[in-house]
């Protein structure tokens, strides 16, 4: 089955074929570049909510100036995929300049592949239809970190993470730390390793997430085994944020880590 963001994707690309204009042409419309236009139809790039509200601002004759029209709600309803609770999560992740991921246990969202993604998700939890608009609205969010001004982004992951098989197939793997690879050549992301030499160091009882709003506030994300939570009190958060010194303290550098990551590399093929 396709996913939802493949439909989303293909009803971009008719419409700009309804319209008879070129990438070029249609981007001058909607006020975004021909690259741009063609990483979006070509699945390298989600549409944000933003490219949505531009399409149907510029072509959309029924479009709300606030909600904006058909490609947006699209948009949204893709959206409603995700839990209740991790909305008021998502809207702060795609508002932060700065976003910074411990993870202990597996790849950062925004850096899974597709495949890694949906062996993620439960099948004895989760139907075929609600993991695949999971995968597609993980997917989507993705483009916080490719879009004209990303987000800087710093994950700090601990080694397991780089050997743990997912399903079985080193296919997954292989396929997944070949993205980090090229994820991390990017410059505004970083991926730093701890590996084990640090022993026993803090932040092993569970990842967490920071993330810096444009006013400087900063907001967090705990996840737990039942759900998730956004964290914002004062004591929690400075909390967290020493946990986080603390953790990317133990972590080799940059250039290190991604020397590691290719190593790892090596292993799944």
């Amino acid at each position: 089955m396709g996913s939802v963001m493949d439909y989303v994707v293909g009803e971009l690309r008719f419409l700009r074929a309804a319209l008879s204009l070129s990438q070029e042409e249609f981007g001058r419309t909607i006020g975004y570049s021909a690259s741009h236009v063609s990483s979006v139809e070509t699945g390298s790039r989600p549409p944000t909510i933003d490219y949505a509200m531009a399409v149907d601002r510029a072509h959309d004759p029924l479009c709300d100036e606030k909600r904006g029209g058909r490609v947006a709600r699209m948009l949204r309803e893709l959206s409603k995929a995700d839990p209740e609770w991790l909305s008021e999560w998502i809207q702060c992740e795609q508002e932060a300049t700065l976003i910074r991921w411990y993870e202990p246990a597996f790849v950062p969202g925004l850096l899974q592949t597709e495949v890694y993604a949906r062996a993620t998700l439960p099948s004895n939890v989760l139907t075929a239809e609600e993991i695949e608009l999971r995968v597609s609205s993980r997917l989507g969010r993705q483009a916080i970190l490719t879009k004209e001004r990303p987000a800087q982004f710093v994950a700090v992951v601990d080694v397991m993470v780089l050997r743990r098989p997912i399903s079985g197939s080193p296919g997954i793997m292989a396929e997944q730390i070949a993205h980090l690879v090229k994820m991390a050549e990017l410059p505004n992301v970083q991926i730093l390793v701890v590996t084990e030499d640090a022993g026993v160091y803090p932040g092993l009882q569970g990842g967490f997430i920071l993330a810096t709003l444009p006013d400087g506030a900063v907001v967090a994300h705990l996840d737990h085994q039942v759900r998730a939570q956004v964290v914002n009190g004062a004591d929690d958060l400075a909390s967290l944020q020493r946990t986080w010194e603390a953790v990317r303290g133990e972590a080799l550098s940059r250039r290190q880590s991604l020397e590691l990551i290719k190593e790892a590399a090596k292993r799944w093929t």
